[in-house]
């Protein structure tokens, strides 16, 4: 479960890092959702919920602010002192808006799925193996993120060896 929460918190600071990073204009907007049922909504929540989603984004607010404080500090170092105590009453401020993302992802789980079929996910992940699943997923999706750099290092040496030898038939040895 220690891992679950890394993955997560690690996708939460991504999260964190492509809202601060990434220009307004070149994030990509989100299609309109249609209308939902409270139903659908609540099954949404409680996949969510088994899914323990809110580990991803549970720190998105201070994260967010500590990475506003600091790019803020690198044109303003002269401020730090007030900038530092800033950070703090602006945490407080918003603390709870990370609520805000669950909503929205169990909005986006009720427009990709009908009623009927999140309440379907709901009873698998209820199930045995459904629990097997919540489980032991996180697990698997380490491993394979860890398998698949693994991969992309050894093909980019592949890559690298027929550039080379690609540049030695031109005669040219880099």
């Amino acid at each position: 479960m220690k891992s679950f929460s890394r993955i997560f918190s690690a996708a939460g600071l991504a999260l964190g890092l492509a809202l601060t990073v990434v220009p307004a204009g070149a994030q990509q907007k989100a299609p309109p959702l249609k209308e939902a049922s409270s139903s659908a909504i609540s099954a949404a929540k409680e996949i969510l919920a088994m899914k323990n989603a809110s580990a991803m984004y549970a720190n998105a607010v201070p994260n967010i602010v500590q990475q506003t404080k600091d790019q803020l500090m690198q044109s303003n170092l002269n401020y730090q002192k007030d900038l530092n105590e800033v950070a703090v009453v602006v945490a407080q401020k918003l603390a709870g808006r990370e609520k805000e993302i669950g909503e929205g992802m169990a909005k986006v789980y009720a427009n990709e799925f009908s009623e009927q079929e999140l309440k379907d996910l709901v009873t698998f992940y209820k199930s045995p193996l459904g629990q097997k699943l919540l489980a032991s997923e996180p697990r698997a999706i380490q491993f394979s993120m860890s398998y698949m750099n693994q991969w992309a290092q050894g093909f980019a040496e592949s890559v690298n060896g027929e550039f080379r030898a690609e540049m030695r038939k031109r005669g040219k040895e880099i």
